[in-house]
Order: structure tokens, then sequence, then C-alpha cells
């Protein structure tokens, strides 16, 4: 990378809350510095050059999920992407589809996240002798601790929802991460549900089946989630509750 060079950003650029306002693309220029990553550049943008600018961030070390944008035609996080991967000095960022727009990058994956925990009931039941508060809950495997925390690392960035083609073409698919939330609690030995519950809330199109195996989610997902092999696995467990039907 020659030192010193000029960047262009163009900008997909839209208040959907001003009136009259159309979409459109915006270009700007900034002098790349050493070790600058996106999420560092549209700050100095937005402190140096338009402080409308609007997109999201929290940690800044690709831990909240919050920068997600595509860039260049890939979604990933602002904040984990060098400017100096990209040979062509001119980057181009869209807010990521399939989600409601807020404004500019910035759009509304936590809307989209509770919607789907609501719908897929993404959260612990516990068997009848758990619920007892006053008893002292009994050590997890080791074996099972490490899996539930693999999935876990999702940081609900939803660049995997972006990235899948099934998703894009059908607004009801629960996309990646609800299977892999899904799969978090089927493998959860404390949770009360069986194979035919969960059938019966991702065994369709709109669940494990609808998938097209494009593996989008699987080659962009930022934290290297292990999303196609969750996938088949429910996917075996379905297809298992479904013969014995």
């Amino acid at each position: 990378m020659s030192q010193g060079r000029t960047l262009t950003f163009n900008i997909f650029r839209f208040d959907p809350q001003q009136p009259g306002d159309k979409p459109k693309m915006v270009s700007y220029q900034l002098d790349e510095t050493p070790g600058m990553t996106v999420f560092i550049a549209l700050n100095r943008l937005r402190e140096e050059q338009d402080s409308s600018l609007q997109f999201d961030f929290v940690c800044r070390a690709g831990i909240c999920g919050s920068c997600a944008m595509v860039i260049n035609g890939m979604p990933t996080l602002a904040c984990r992407t060098l400017t100096s991967k990209f040979s062509d000095a001119t980057i181009t960022l869209m807010p990521l589809p399939g989600f409601e727009l807020i404004g500019d990058l910035s759009v509304n994956t936590g809307k989209f996240m509770r919607e789907i925990a609501e719908r897929l009931k993404l959260w612990l039941h516990p068997r009848g002798d758990d619920q007892d508060i006053h008893v002292l809950e009994a050590p997890m495997d080791p074996e099972e601790a490490a899996k539930l925390y693999e999935l876990e690392r999702c940081v609900e960035c939803g660049v995997c929802v972006s990235a899948c083609a099934t998703k894009q073409m059908r607004e009801t698919f629960v996309g990646a991460v609800g299977l892999m939330k899904i799969a978090r609690f089927e493998l959860d030995s404390r949770d009360a549900r069986s194979a035919d519950d969960f059938y019966h809330v991702i065994g369709n199109q709109d669940g494990v089946f609808g998938c097209m195996t494009l593996l989008g989610c699987q080659d962009n997902c930022p934290k290297d989630l292990p999303h196609m092999q969750q996938i088949a696995y429910l996917r075996r467990k379905m297809s298992a509750t479904l013969v014995s039907c």
C-alpha cells in the first residue's frame, strides 16, 4: 500500500424522517492513516466534514455488532475492516439490507432480533426440577458448556441476515441467527423442550428446511461461527422427528 493516499468514500445517504429527502450517494475524500479502519474513517468524516452522517457504534472492538454495514458489496463490521485491505482507493458504503432503515448507514437490527426471539421463544425453558430457586444448580459438563459457549459468541450484528439470499427473497425466513440460537437451546440439557417442540417452530420452509445452503452466513460471519454445521445438525434432528411422526 502506498503511504499517504487519499481515499474516496461513496456513502449512501437517506433520512426517512426528513420530509422530501431522497436516497442518494455522496462522495467524501479523506487522507488515509496507518491502521485506519472504516469505523475510524467514518468518525473522522463526521467530526471533520459532515456532522449529519448517521452510523452506529458502541464497543469499537468487534463485540457489540453495532457497526455492521455493506463495505464494497460485502456485509461486515466497520471496526474490523482496515482501509488498507482495498487496493482501490474508492470505498463504497451501504446500509445492511433486510432491516428497517433508521438513516444513512444505521439500521434497526434490534427490532428484528427481538421479533425473532419472541417468535422462536429464544430463552431457556427449564425442566420442572430446575425451577426451584432454592435448589443448588447442577454443574454442567465441560464439553456441553464449550458447545454452548461457541454458539453464544453471536453478537447479533445482522451480517448473516443480510448475506442470506433466502432471507432477501423470503421475508418470513428466520435466518441463520435464528437457527443458531435454536441450536443453542436444543443442545442445552437444561431445556425442557423436545425435538418435536423445536420441529413445530422451525420444521418448515421459513425455518431449517428453507435454507438453500448458499453459505452466505458462513462466509461473512465476522465471528466465524459454525452456521452451516448447526443448520445441518438441526436438519438431521428435524428430519428424524418428521420420520417418527
